[in-house]
This record gives structure tokens, C-alpha cells and sequence, in this order.
């Protein structure tokens, strides 16, 4: 693939019929899917299992110490951002491991020199991951209907809100996947970027507690944002405009997703 872009010599790859086009992008999308439940006890069962712990020890001995959060049991404070914890951290494993791991196979060649364009490879990718992230959310809030009660007063603000941070999250696991060389690479961000910014999102506490300096700080994490509207969602009350949630995320989803074709259509990390 020396000097190999993506589609290189493919005029079809421009351009085309739509029809062939979507069928492609079903065929890599079903075939993401497909990994995911072929080796669900990797992909759906430890989540799972995870926050099963996490509604036990913090919401429910932990919660029952605290009592309240922002007028609202402890437990039902912590559902949303659960919730939307787990379907961040699974939208980027899943994109990441997976095509980092096509990389790596060499069988990723196979699409990039194929009459698929950009749009159909990396659609069907991120389709994939936003379904095991959808999937990991609703096992998550399945479990919660477990320790307390789970209304949704604003539906599509919860369905949106998933959708698009599972979206933002699997395309920035897509750029992570790109750059990386080595499996190590694939980690690296998880463990010292997502996790930290996970857990200064306002998942375990209301962003009101924290002193003035940490309160502006976590104003310029994203994720917090994510939290909170989905929060309202699932609640009806949340620390930031609805408004200003949304311009964000939609900001990032333009953003990550052009400079995710950019770097396909590039072949950036892609040559060999």
C-alpha cells in the first residue's frame, strides 16, 4: 500500500450510485454489530457487571449516608450519569480496539481499496460502536429500574443526548485508532484523558458543591455537559442550559467527524 490512499484508482469511491454506497455501510455496520454479539461476554456482561457495583456501593451504601443531591435521592442523581458513562467508555473501546485492530490484521486494505468512499467506512464503523453504546446504556438503565424508580419526562432529550455522545465518543476513539502503532496506544488515551474527565463530569456530585475555581474548571470539561443533558432527560433539572449542551456536542460531532474523513481519505496511519 506504499503511497496508497484511500479508494486510490477507484473513480467509483467518489462517487457513485447512493444505493451500492448504503448497502455498504449496512454491510460494515452489521458486521460491527455482529463482532459485538459474537463476543458479548467481553462486550455487554463486564459493564454490566460494573455498574451493578457502582449502584450498590454508591447509591445504595454510600446514598443512603448522603441522602440528597440538588433535591433528589442520591440514587436517582447517579443514575443518568451512569448511564451515560457507560455508554461513552464503550463507544470508544469499541471503535478504537476494533479498527485499530483491522489495522493492525492488514484487512483494513481490503475496504480502503475498495469503491466504498470514506464516508461508507468510517459511517459503518461509528454505526457499530454507537450500537454497543446504546446496547451498554440500556443494559446499564435496565439495572437501575433494579435499585430505584426510572422515569423519563423528556425522551427524545435522553434518546439525542445518547446518540450524539455516543457519536462524539466514537469518533474520537476512531482518531485514536488512526494514530495509534501499538495496542498500547489504544489505552493510553482511555486511562489518563477519558477516565479523569468521566469522573470530573458531575456523575457522582452536582457541579453547586465544588469551590469556584474547580466549578469553572469542570465548566470546560465536555463530558459535563453530556451528563447534565441527559440528566434532564431523565430528571427534568440539570447545572447548564439545554441549549448550550447541544451547541456543544453538535460542535464536536462536525468537528471530530471532519477531521475523521480528512485523516481516512488522507490514508494518515494507513500506509504501510
Amino acid at each position: 500500500m506504499s503511497g496508497m490512499g484511500v479508494n486510490a484508482g477507484n473513480p467509483a469511491g467518489n462517487g457513485g450510485s447512493l444505493r451500492p454506497n448504503l448497502v455498504a455501510l449496512g454491510t460494515v455496520a452489521r458486521r460491527e454489530v455482529m463482532r459485538i454479539l459474537r463476543i458479548w461476554s467481553q462486550t455487554l456482561v463486564p459493564p454490566a457487571i460494573t455498574m451493578t457495583l457502582y449502584f450498590l456501593i454508591f447509591g445504595g451504601l454510600i446514598g443512603s449516608r448522603i441522602g440528597t443531591m440538588d433535591g433528589i435521592t442520591y440514587m436517582d442523581f447517579i443514575v443518568p450519569g451512569l448511564v451515560m458513562m457507560s455508554v461513552i467508555q464503550n463507544s470508544y473501546g469499541n471503535i478504537s480496539s476494533s479498527f485499530f485492530g483491522a489495522k493492525f490484521g492488514r484487512h483494513i486494505e481490503e475496504l480502503l481499496v475498495s469503491p466504498m468512499p470514506p464516508w461508507v467506512i468510517l459511517g459503518g464503523y461509528v454505526a457499530g460502536a454507537v450500537m454497543r453504546g446504546v446496547m451498554v446504556g440500556v443494559i446499564v438503565l435496565c439495572i437501575a429500574m433494579l435499585f430505584t424508580t426510572v422515569r423519563i419526562p423528556h425522551p427524545w432529550v435522553t434518546l439525542s443526548t445518547v446518540l450524539l455522545g455516543a457519536t462524539i465518543f466514537s469518533l474520537a476513539g476512531f482518531v485514536n485508532a488512526v494514530f495509534a502503532k501499538k495496542f498500547d496506544d489504544v489505552a493510553i488515551v482511555p486511562i489518563f484523558i477519558l477516565t479523569p474527565l468521566t469522573y470530573l463530569g458531575g456523575v457522582f456530585y452536582s457541579v453547586t458543591l465544588l469551590p469556584s475555581w474547580a466549578e469553572k474548571l469542570t465548566y470546560a470539561n465536555p463530558i459535563f455537559y453530556m451528563v447534565n443533558a441527559f440528566r434532564y432527560g431523565l430528571l427534568g433539572r440539570g447545572d447548564v442550559p439545554l441549549w448550550v449542551a447541544y451547541a456543544l456536542m453538535l460542535a464536536f460531532v462536525a468537528g471530530l467527524g471532519t477531521l475523521s474523513l480528512w485523516l481516512l481519505k488522507r490514508g494518515v496511519g494507513l500506509r504501510s
